[in-house]
């Protein structure tokens, strides 16, 4: 799969798991956390960056990587000090599952450009 439509993919779990996050959970004391917007905003900056890829594929695609892999470390940072398997956990499951596929198929697209242009 190519890593545009990859990036694609995972900006849209993002911004469906934070929307979820914020809409559908309520914390303790029954409002919704403004933080569980958190993965919406970087499906946001995915979907616009996405849009430059083809102009700009080197620059573009890095950006994408080192935001999928500061979004990775922190969902399983928050993931790990969640205790109860509820809606939250869940939720995070599911954002560091998209963003280490994508991660995998990233980092797979420059080895294969690399073995490429040394081919």
């Amino acid at each position: 799969m190519k890593p545009v439509r990859v990036n694609l993919i995972n900006a849209l779990v993002l911004i469906v798991a934070g929307l979820y996050g914020y809409f559908g959970v309520a914390t303790a004391s029954g409002t919704a956390s403004p933080t569980a917007l958190i993965p919406a905003a970087f499906g946001v900056v995915f979907i616009v960056l996405g849009l430059f890829w083809e102009k700009a594929p080197k620059v573009v695609s890095h950006v994408v990587v080192v935001l999928t892999l500061l979004l990775l470390v922190v969902c399983i940072s928050r993931f790990v000090k969640i205790d109860a398997w509820d809606a939250k956990k869940y939720i995070f499951l599911a954002c560091i599952l998209s963003n280490g596929i994508a991660l995998t198929v990233f980092i797979k697209s420059f080895i294969d450009a690399r073995k490429s242009r040394t081919a």
